[in-house]
């Protein structure tokens, strides 16, 4: 493996070994969670108000991630996302605790029903990092939140006693952080189920844990596959060397990769930003699939930006780099309205059937539309 995090890895840590380094277990198990645990990078003032002021939302963040921290800079991307801010503690009149409505579109706990054809299940409380933009924050970290044994039993039947659910996309916080013998279970289950045929997984731990992505694991996923696999990278910085094997593994096991990034602002919120990453990603065998807007999630007012600043980013990508390195820039609506996706509009004029279009670098071409 080329230079691994293991080498870069914070002071606390100086006296891990290699092996307990590449442990996923040992990854979880040695969370950085308090304010003390963050000494080694001189905690900014408004770092340690946010840590003062903290809610019911923890803080969790792996060794690993905590590696890929700039040092010296508070206002390192990745260091943005997982260290809590004073800003959070604002909360605007128009945020909600569930944004997406979720828990009111849930015929059965831990089962989110919104499209005719595709459920939401949830199947875990954790995460290895707890990212300070989730729209979840009112359940994860929150153990009272955990889907037991007889939850998801309970959500497997609604599954298979549902005929239109086609799709199934598994969620939580982050369902690799499940045994790989309870992941499999749930997985032979839904390919027992006649009128399943997609199953998604949605994990960030590619980012985070990467470690995760063992041979086992891959093994698994290869064995009821095709799945396919949402990643959470939202930064090219958290492209790191375990990650590229993480990715691989899920390659080789035959998982279709995509990619879902969240717009933050000061974090990516520039085409150059995007674009690096969007290649990286393409390099790595994972296709850019979603560049979301923020939801309206309590207290992350900060990460927010203009929608306009997405439509630009999505405009200033056409032509610089191929189609397939271009994201749907897509806005979950509030109160569970669903996915819209916004485009910038390259249509200038329209008479009848007879309409003129820009292309990427703002020419016009004239067009005959079908009468």
């Amino acid at each position: 493996m080329p230079q691994s995090t293991y080498n870069n890895r914070p002071s606390p840590f100086l006296k891990t070994s290699e092996e307990e380094w590449n442990s996923w277990i040992w990854q979880h198990q040695n969370r950085l969670k308090k304010e003390s645990d963050f000494d080694w990078i001189d905690l900014s003032a408004e770092e340690k108000q946010g840590f003062e002021n903290l809610g019911d939302f923890r803080v969790a963040v792996t060794p690993h991630y905590a590696a890929l921290f700039e040092e010296g800079n508070p206002e390192c991307p990745l260091r943005k996302q997982a260290l809590p801010h004073i800003a959070e503690s604002s909360i605007e009149s128009y945020e909600l605790a569930d944004p997406l409505a979720e828990e009111s579109h849930m015929p059965v706990p831990g089962i989110t029903h919104r499209y005719p054809d595709r459920v939401l299940f949830y199947v875990s409380h954790h995460c290895p990092v707890y990212c300070r933009h989730c729209t979840r924050k009112r359940k994860v970290s929150d153990p009272l939140s955990a889907a037991s044994s007889m939850q998801i039993e309970g959500s497997l039947k609604y599954i298979r006693e549902t005929k239109s659910v086609r799709d199934v996309l598994l969620s939580g916080g982050d369902p690799l952080t499940l045994s790989d013998e309870k992941l499999e279970a749930i997985l032979s289950a839904l390919r027992k189920i006649e009128h399943v045929e997609v199953i998604r997984l949605g994990t960030r731990n590619p980012v985070t844990l990467p470690q995760r992505i063992t041979e086992n694991l891959a093994d698994i996923l290869k064995r009821y596959g095709p799945i396919y696999v949402h990643t959470h990278f939202n930064h090219v910085n958290e492209i790191s060397p375990e990650s590229r094997l993480a990715l691989t593994r899920l390659r080789n096991a035959g998982t279709v990769l995509g990619n879902q990034m969240v717009l933050l602002k000061g974090i990516n919120d520039s085409v150059e930003s995007v674009m690096e990453l969007n290649r990286e990603l393409l390099k790595n065998g994972c296709r850019p699939y979603y560049m979301l807007q923020c939801d309206f999630a309590q207290g992350i007012s900060h990460f927010r930006t203009p929608l306009q600043k997405g439509i630009d980013i999505i405009d200033a990508l056409r032509g610089r780099i191929g189609g397939m390195g271009i994201p749907d820039f897509v806005v979950d609506l509030p109160g569970g309205g669903g996915k819209i996706e916004l485009v910038p509009d390259y249509i200038q004029s329209r008479e009848g059937n007879h309409i003129v279009f820009r292309n990427f670098q703002g020419q016009s071409f004239p067009y005959v539309d079908v009468d």
